[in-house]
């Protein structure tokens, strides 16, 4: 089991709780289309842990880094998300304490594609 970490904090002016329905209905979604395995979403309570990372801390989990690279392949697309579900509403929602989501989804699907390229090269070579 891989698991993807996201941390966020909620811009100003957003509930948590509405903030929770959207992760639901954005995560639950691939869930039910076994794009992902399971997802958890965890609020950082009391002041403990660092701030940098933000109060909220949500969990993908995925079998591998295929269905990884497949889930975020169909979220970027948007086939086959109902319209109640929209990434729109679910970014409008929260802010990234310090990087941008999108940097960090480049960045993981830089790595895998490094991975991918060292592991053929050992395989062909």
């Amino acid at each position: 089991m891989n698991l993807y970490n996201i941390w966020c904090d909620l811009k100003s002016g957003v509930g948590d709780l509405d903030f929770s329905q959207k992760v639901a209905a954005y995560l639950g979604h691939p869930e039910e289309q076994g794009l992902i395995e399971g997802w958890r979403l965890m609020r950082r309570k009391l002041g403990l842990g660092p701030s940098t990372l933000g109060e909220f801390h949500i969990v993908i989990e995925v079998r591998d880094l295929a269905q990884l690279d497949a889930a975020f392949g169909t979220a970027a697309s948007r086939i086959n998300l109902p319209s109640s579900v929209s990434a729109r509403s679910a970014r409008s929602t929260y802010r990234s304490p310090s990087r941008s989501v999108k940097s960090r989804i480049r960045n993981a699907s830089s790595r895998r594609s490094a991975i991918r390229a060292s592991t053929l090269s050992r395989n062909v070579g």
